[in-house]
């Protein structure tokens, strides 16, 4: 048992954690390594490597593992001591904890196990059918228990394989002071930049923009709770690595790793209730506070040292590379549970928790900066401003402190507007920033509201510094200050808003009928158009907006428009983006800007926000750029959004509309041609990228490849994406993972700036025009016109009963009664990947890559040899068949499905298309198995399997169980006995989908 946690480990280091962790052997499949320009350093000993890295010298040499981190992989299962300590200890001691309650929970898990090892090793058909007997065999509560036991240790393996992950780069780092480069860093970037000037790597790296947007997206299965313990568990691993711990501090380490643990394994991992969006903020703040608020400062002084040593210049003080905004608490798209007061309480609640941060952050400024002497005239000034300080001479201080005082009458004044919120359901109607026109000068210290305030005397204090001799002083916490001021402001992030675009239609619909002049939802597009640019140049509002409430408006266009009075109270600097979803028109955009300008957010004042459409169906991005077109044509169009655009590109709804493939070359042609509208117009063009963690969601776990392969011109140093659920507990779990993350987004963004594109040939995008159409006609075929395929998806997965897990705020439909095409993207995707068949990442591309003619084929090869952006898209594809289990997959449709030749030849059906899309990305790769190039995932998901196999089985005698009991519940004929087994059943089923969800490393 223990021995196969190890090869688990080890399988899954590089391959399954691609978009944060160490390289792996090749860039492509197949592909040669990139190497380093940099003069190759003299190989370490085996005996250097060895000690580093737990191996012993006999394994090193034979490996031949000094010769760099690229041969580590190759190390024999059974030689890596360092790993195999981890998993053994940790998932030793969940063994003896569950021992401890209940022997019979510990042989079950044991039994199964074993035979999950054995179906891995050879499967022969029987292993499968004895693992399926023992779930049938188990009681409710024996389900609980043994599904427990395999998602908490699989969760330890988790754990471990993140902290190993990093263990490996601080041991590549230690085997020589020119260490071996990964390339998905700044190093490895700016090696790869050796033709191009310093000069320029640097002034592109100065101006380019990243934003991460952290969303509420419900994927991450595990509660806050116990992703604080895990947490606790990586921290333990690393502070028992150190050689300076006594044996009493070792001792007691040992002993708080196994409280937290039996800690773990005694609390109740099930979400009880659905979270509202309120908490779904504080787990966003929470991570901001445990790990990015010091992550962005520590990847930024590592930045200062390699631009320094490879470029030989400064980073200035206030340049960050990559920044944060959140949806979290603002998307209301499809979620009437964000009302315009939650969204006020949720900025109140991240300026409270800004100011505090930033309280702390003068507090320790104020305990390093006494300094008595050598000021300069700015500095000299600004001290003068502040009055009632006992602080006379250490000028520093006399700032900070009133800074101090400012930052906590913020928190009290956050405090006072939320405790009206909780009272009354309102705040104060102003807003914020009505306070004394001369905060300096003030007596009695009043809220900061105005960013540039705190950044101005930050910046006047640190040029003081420098300027008389104290620039180390300067660089050190007091830099750090202003990048995390940079980074997070004074409301942690700017808050996006997202709503549907019908719902802005609704609003000026009724006010279009208010005001008598019809039906604006009748009106043609040209009609809207001209309405809407007349208005937007007219100085007049529509109507009084202190009259909103006597108007007679409906409930749902109320609260459009209350939803935009609230945004214009919010103060600089707490809002974002406005983004449209299911954006199809100008009038859509139009729309918008012209309920800001109606609630007085206007750029002269700071309140505006920027007006984002997301294109996200098929037809949406093929009329995208015309759209666009139609936008930057307008008469003073592109001087009101002062010659900015930001428009978002939707992976997932795309991806479930059409079909994988065609959605990707639809996303790819989209932003080609609005890239060229912008330059003909002479508009700044940013993408906004709303990716899932999944590759039926978009994502890409080779954050740094993807990047690369983009469209050309369409990143141009400008990159806004979006992180949620479970992939912000893997990017930013830890302060170490974070800052491999941003290492990694800055050093893409920085390299895509100078790469030299491959553009697609005229014959290649008509290869994509044929398989797109070929692949999105077969994918709709089987979800829009089987008739039995809704039935049968609702059978055969979880679908259904997802909403059991409590997991997000949002419904899991945008209309409740529609049907797949209202169903979100997430538990579309979600549910597919419980079963193991993955369909929504490879429908219709089977029937699309598998063709007969030999030219064909060729000229398929030749795109996947020569064009990243399309070996990208077939070796993602490829990625997920590998984790895909047909045996597996047709034991649901057994146990669930309706015993009708219609349902179960359907289920067959979409396995034999899964083995055609195995055979269709053979053709165009030239591998021999889809495993191949991804020798590393193949292990890690059949070291895996043996723990996922056995969930699987449960899960699916679970769903059976539960069904029949919710059946009989809904009847009135449910007895108690049944009603305690139901709730029993239940926690089973809400523990299986956690733990599928932990083997997998993704859920939506």
């Amino acid at each position: 048992m223990k021995y196969l946690l190890v090869s688990l480990l080890l399988a899954t280091v590089p391959a399954v954690m691609g978009n944060s962790g160490l390289h792996s052997p090749s860039v492509a499949r197949g592909g040669a390594t990139p190497q380093s320009k940099k003069a190759k350093p003299p190989a370490p000993s085996p005996a250097k490597v060895g000690a580093i890295l737990g191996v012993d010298e006999v394994a090193v040499a034979s490996a031949g593992l000094n010769q760099g981190p690229s041969t580590w992989w190759n190390i024999p299962l059974d030689r890596m001591s360092g790993l195999q300590n981890d998993i053994d200890y940790l998932n030793g001691m969940l063994e003896e904890i569950v021992k401890a309650e209940d022997p019979n929970i510990l042989k079950l898990y044991g039994d199964l196990l074993k035979l999950g090892q054995s179906r891995v090793a050879n499967d022969d058909g029987t292993q499968l059918t004895k693992m399926i007997k023992i779930a049938q065999s188990m009681t409710a509560k024996e389900m609980l228990a043994v599904t427990r036991v395999f998602t908490h240790a699989l969760n330890l393996v988790n754990i471990a394989e993140n902290h190993h992950r990093f263990r490996m780069i601080r041991a590549e780092e230690k085997l020589n002071d020119d260490k071996l480069i990964r390339e998905d860093s700044f190093e490895g970037t700016i090696s790869k930049l050796s033709t191009v000037s310093k000069d320029k790597i640097f002034e592109q790296l100065l101006k380019q923009k990243v934003e991460i947007v952290l969303t509420a997206h419900p994927t991450e299965v595990n509660r806050r709770t116990i992703l604080r313990k895990h947490r606790a568990i990586s921290e333990a691993l690393s502070k028992l690595e150190g050689s300076e711990l006594s044996s009493f501090e070792r001792a007691q380490t040992k002993a708080e790793l196994k409280r937290t643990i039996a800690g773990i394994w005694g609390s109740d991992e099930i979400r009880r209730k659905k979270p509202d969006p309120q908490m779904e903020a504080e787990a966003g703040i929470a991570i901001i506070e445990s790990t990015l608020w010091d992550a962005v400062p520590a990847h930024c002084r590592k930045l200062d040292a390699e631009v320094a040593r490879d470029l030989g210049k400064k980073m200035p003080p206030d340049s960050i590379p990559v920044k944060f905004a959140s949806w979290i608490g603002g998307d209301r798209d499809g979620n009437p549970n964000v009302t315009p007061l939650v969204t006020k309480e949720v900025v109140l609640t991240l300026r409270k928790r800004a100011a505090m941060l930033l309280t702390k952050t003068m507090k320790d400024l104020y305990d390093d900066l006494a300094i008595s002497r050598k000021f300069s005239p700015d500095m000299e000034k600004l001290a003068e401003r502040v009055v009632n300080s006992g602080d006379q001479f250490e000028k520093y201080r006399r700032v900070l402190g009133h800074l101090k005082k400012r930052l906590q009458a913020t928190v009290r004044y956050c405090d006072s507007e939320l405790a009206k919120l909780a009272e009354t359901g309102e705040a104060n109607p102003g807003g914020v920033g009505i306070v004394a026109p001369d905060l300096w000068d003030d007596q009695d210290a009043q809220p900061i509201f105005e960013g540039a305030e705190l950044k101005d005397a930050m910046m006047t204090m640190y040029n003081s510094l420098v300027s008389t001799g104290f620039e180390e002083v300067a660089d050190g916490k007091l830099k750090d200050a202003i990048r995390r001021f940079e980074a997070f402001g004074l409301t942690l992030t700017p808050l996006d808003i997202r709503e549907e675009s019908d719902k802005h239609t609704e609003a000026l619909n009724a006010i279009s009928k208010q005001l008598g002049l019809g039906s604006y939802a009748d009106w043609d597009e040209d009609a809207k158009v001209n309405w809407l640019t007349s208005e937007l140049a007219s100085k007049r509002p529509l109507f009084q907006s202190s009259a909103i409430g006597s108007m007679n408006f409906d409930a749902a266009v109320l609260k459009t428009l209350r939803t935009f009075e609230m945004a214009s109270t919010l103060g600089t600097g707490a809002t974002g983006a406005y983004v449209i979803s299911q954006a199809r028109m100008a009038s859509d955009v139009l729309a918008v800007m012209l309920l800001q300008k109606q609630f007085g957010m206007t750029s002269e004042n700071g309140k505006v926000m920027r007006v984002v459409p997301l294109f996200e169906t098929l037809t949406d991005l093929e009329n995208a750029p015309m759209v666009v077109n139609q936008l930057f044509s307008l008469p003073g169009y592109t001087g009101l959004v002062k010659g900015r655009q930001e428009i978002m590109v939707g992976y997932s709804d795309s991806a479930k509309d059409a079909g994988r493939l065609a959605a990707c070359w639809a996303q790819y042609t989209a932003q080609e041609k609005m890239a060229e509208v912008a330059s003909k117009h002479n508009v700044e063009l940013t993408f906004f990228h709303g990716k899932g963690g999944t590759v039926g969601r978009g994502g890409n776990p080779s954050v740094y490849r993807a990047v690369l392969a983009h469209p050309p011109n369409t990143i141009n140093g400008r990159f806004r994406v979006t992180e949620q659920g479970e992939m912000i507990t893997q990017n930013f779990g830890s302060v170490e993972m974070a800052e491999r993350t941003l290492d990694i987004y800055t050093s893409a963004v920085l390299r895509e700036a100078f790469v030299d594109h491959v553009e697609p040939t005229k014959e290649w995008r008509a290869v994509m025009a044929r398989v797109s159409k070929i692949s999105c006609d077969a994918y709709r075929q089987m979800v829009r016109n089987e008739p039995a395929f809704v039935p049968y998806f609702r059978q055969a997965t979880p679908e259904l009963e997802l909403g059991i897990l409590n997991i997000g705020s949002r419904p899991a439909k945008r209309k409740p009664k529609g049907g797949i095409e209202s169903l979100r993207a997430i538990p579309w995707t979600f549910a597919w990947t419980q079963t193991r068949v993955h369909l929504s990442a490879w429908l219709g591309c089977g029937e699309a890559l598998n063709v007969s003619d030999e030219k064909e084929k060729a000229e398929l090869r030749g795109m996947y040899q020569s064009w990243p952006w399309f070996r990208e898209t077939i070796d993602l594809i490829a990625m997920v068949l590998s984790k895909s289990d047909k045996s597996i997959n047709e034991n649901y449709d057994t146990q669930l499905v309706e015993k009708s030749d219609e349902l179960l030849g359907l289920g067959k059906e979409i396995r034999k298309r899964l083995a055609d899309v195995r055979a269709g990305v053979l053709t165009v790769t030239g591998c021999s198995d889809v495993t191949e190039g991804f020798q590393l995932l193949a292990s890690s998901m059949k070291n895996r399997n043996p723990f996922v196999d056995p969930v699987n089985c449960i899960q699916a005698e679970v769903m059976k169980k539960y069904r029949a009991l919710a059946a009989k519940e809904e009847a009135g004929k449910i007895n108690t006995k049944e009603r305690e087994e139901k709730a029993v059943v239940e926690d089973a089923l809400r523990v299986c989908i956690s733990g599928v969800a932990s083997g997998m490393r993704n859920s939506g």
